[in-house]
């Protein structure tokens, strides 16, 4: 299944953007039995947006409170 995950910045996590930290998402989420097909950047109510597969609703439940965990970046899916 394909998710849009919303995600808005923290001021702690704006500080701390890096590769390191994009690539421990991806692999978070592929220890989850997904990917993320695509990141994007926005401009309004939220900073930024993952589309990201995973097998069910649950996992992509799942997979956003373990990225607000691991960013800092608290999203909506």
């Amino acid at each position: 299944m394909t998710f849009f995950m919303f995600g808005k910045y923290s001021g702690e996590a704006l500080e701390e953007i890096s590769a390191k930290r994009t690539a421990a998402a991806r692999d978070l989420v592929k220890k989850m039995g997904g990917s993320i097909k695509g990141m994007y950047a926005l401009l309004g109510q939220y900073d930024l947006v993952l589309i990201v597969e995973l097998p069910t609703m649950t996992d992509a439940m799942k997979a956003a409170v373990a990225l607000g965990r691991e960013t800092g970046i608290s999203f909506c899916t």
